[in-house]
């Protein structure tokens, strides 16, 4: 990304102003995200309905969990590339319209073979998360990328927490009007595929891909805009040959790879262990995601701060003790035994995992702005390796509770490879320099707006 477009980014977050670019790409990218999020897991918490009727074991639930994030990886190193090539608001239309397809195909599936099947496809709108955060990256300034970024991931992740608490109220309405069950699941499975269309179409009427307009008109104009490389292998090549990528790769896994994995256990952990009915699981789930609304952004909040004193080493020394924190708290809430201090743990276990997600892409758009749907691609994938890992360990061994203690214990050795990130002194004065000029943009835009306020209120 050229500094000519770096200059015209935003410098600060005006929630209520949906006249600029940026704001209304921030909007529609975390609410474009939500939806997505809803849809992707909207069927975890009905789990224990549709495991009764398909007379499920525990080893197909757990291919079921594992299909739903496990093509979401490809995606994710798919759309990054994407979105340097063609732009966000293409990518994220595309995906919307496509991606409610399966989501469709779930609420028909009459087998166990045919609901893996379309569950394995929503998993690619997994993926949206990716172009979120390339949108928010390319419109927002140095001083303001990393709340933007856990902002709009934090609210959109939120869906996972809606639906936890929303699909069983859902069905039990549905169930009130004389609907059987076995219909009603089924009809609750298409209402986020309806969102999807619907959001797909105002992302397209009411976005672009940058502070100055498409990538298409801009190229036209001889403006270089997303990457210079050509095709995207080549795009993906260059991230991948940053080691700080493959770092936060496994530091995203540690994160959002968790969360992905509770998102799909929870609901069946508190019926399973605390003999909880399927609204109070979905509720005590919902809590989970729901914190993303404020924690994931908090992540982002601190990570920028710090960065005002401490620069780029200061955003890794973030994201290595919100980690640490994540694994410490996971293996104290495999530990409890009463209901009420499992949702306690589970609730500090949350807080840090949402935090460290947002500290995470706080981080990206610093590594290489040369590539940065690759990098964005590749980290965002290595959220769902995590959580295909996990299932996999689960499958392994013979309780959810021992499966979470020893994901703590990764975690923490994952937060202590964070330590290992080192940027040149040449970066970081570069990097530095770009801050320096979106915090004296932002103040001298200010004071322009309160001479102009001084000015009429004189008048």
């Amino acid at each position: 990304m050229s500094s000519n477009l770096d200059a015209k980014k935003a410098t600060k977050i005006n929630l209520f102003n949906f006249n600029s670019a940026a704001m209304r790409a921030f909007h529609m990218s975390w609410l474009a995200f939500f939806v997505c999020f809803f849809a992707w897991f909207a069927c975890a918490p009905l789990m224990p309905v549709i495991a009764g009727e398909f007379h499920l074991t525990k080893d197909q639930i757990a291919n079921i969990n594992i299909a739903a994030v496990a093509i979401t990886i490809l995606v994710r190193l798919i759309v990054g590339p994407l979105c340097d090539k063609y732009g966000p608001r293409k990518t994220y239309t595309a995906l919307l319209i496509i991606g409610s397809i399966p989501v469709f195909g779930v609420a028909s599936a009459n087998s166990y073979e045919s609901f893996l099947f379309f569950r394995l496809l929503i998993g690619a709108i997994g993926a949206s998360f990716v172009i979120t955060q390339y949108h928010t990256s390319i419109m927002f300034a140095s001083n303001v990328v990393g709340t933007a970024n856990a902002t709009t991931a934090g609210w959109g992740n939120a869906g996972g927490g809606a639906t936890q608490a929303l699909m069983p109220l859902m069905l039990a309405a549905l169930v009130m009007f004389g609907v059987e069950q076995a219909m009603g699941w089924r009809i609750a499975l298409i209402v986020p595929g309806v969102l999807m269309l619907i959001v797909g179409v105002m992302y397209w009427k009411f976005t672009q891909d940058c502070p100055q307009g498409d990538f298409k008109e801009l190229r036209v104009q001889g403006i270089q805009v997303g990457s210079d490389k050509k095709g995207g292998i080549a795009i993906l090549m260059h991230a991948a040959r940053n080691y700080r990528v493959w770092i936060l790769f496994g530091a995203y896994a540690a994160c959002f790879g968790i969360e992905i994995f509770i998102h799909n256990i929870i609901a069946l952990y508190y019926v399973d262990n605390f003999q909880f009915g399927l609204k109070e699981a979905g509720l005590a789930a919902g809590i989970f995601g729901l914190l993303a609304l404020f924690a994931r952004a908090l992540g982002g909040i601190v990570s920028d701060k710090v960065a005002t004193k401490k620069g780029l080493d200061g955003r890794t020394r973030v994201l290595f003790l919100m980690i640490l924190m994540e694994g410490v708290f996971l293996v104290v809430f495999s530990q409890m035994n009463t209901a009420v201090f499992a949702i306690l743990a589970m609730t500090v276990f949350a807080l840090f995992t949402h935090m460290a997600c947002g500290a995470t892409y706080a981080l990206v758009p610093f590594i290489d702005r040369d590539a940065l749907g690759g990098v964005a691609g590749i980290i965002g994938a290595g959220g769902n390796v995590g959580a295909v890992a996990a299932g996999f360990l689960l499958k392994g061994m013979l309780d959810i509770q021992t499966t979470l203690m020893v994901l703590g214990s990764l975690v923490v050795i994952a937060a202590s490879c964070v330590l290992m990130i080192r940027f040149s002194v040449e970066h970081k004065e570069k990097e530095q320099k770009l801050f320096e000029a979106a915090v004296l943009e932002r103040r001298n835009l200010e004071q322009s707006l309160a001479q102009s306020t001084k000015q009429n209120h004189v008048a």
